[in-house]
């Protein structure tokens, strides 16, 4: 199974990275063949001025294509996934995640935000015709502890639950797909 991980956040060091993190080793367990994109990494003018064509953007573009299952994270930001991810999703083709299962990942400051992950994220993951979008994980900011000097970063157990849970269910559910032959998620990225 070829997976892509999206993580939205505009800071290379995030809750929602962490999490992030923790559903690519649970997958790399499995066998899953994972591939990271960080939209923080991905050239802002190219981003900002939608340049389709800009050979970063055709890579993110190939890789989705390439991918069976797609992770997307995000911190919450004014009630919503963060502008950067918005702006890298409105830049895939009108049926990109079609035939995909995608799993939503966001983390935010309080449980204020818990609707954020489906009255902003699955709506824009739905436009982009992904056949099955699971239930997903929201974390607040108090279950992800950034790592230390001394101490890795550290996930409640409860969100860790949760996350193992849906990754077992999006597991299931890219089982049930028929196989596709497609290149290698190391090939689409060159």
């Amino acid at each position: 199974m070829r997976i892509l991980l999206i993580s939205g956040s505009p800071v290379a060091v995030s809750r929602s990275r962490i999490l992030t993190e923790a559903a690519r080793q649970w997958l790399n367990q499995q066998g899953a063949e994972t591939r990271l994109i960080n939209v923080s990494d991905i050239n802002a003018q190219a981003l900002i001025q939608a340049q389709f064509s800009h050979p970063e953007i055709r890579q993110v573009i190939d890789q989705v294509a390439s991918a069976d299952g797609i992770i997307v994270a995000s911190p919450v930001y004014k009630a919503a996934c963060t502008g950067v991810l918005k702006t890298l999703l409105d830049l895939l083709p009108e049926r990109a995640l079609e035939n995909k299962v995608v799993l939503p990942l966001m983390t935010a400051g309080s449980h204020a935000h818990l609707l954020a992950l489906d009255y902003s994220l699955k709506p824009v993951l739905g436009a982009l015709k992904a056949e099955e979008i699971m239930s997903g994980v929201y974390a607040c900011d108090s279950h992800i502890q950034y790592a230390t000097s001394s101490h890795p970063s550290v996930i409640a157990d409860d969100i860790l639950n949760r996350l193992e849970q849906n990754l077992e269910t999006f597991w299931q559910a890219l089982q049930r797909r028929p196989a596709r032959a497609r290149r290698p998620l190391a090939e689409a990225a060159q």
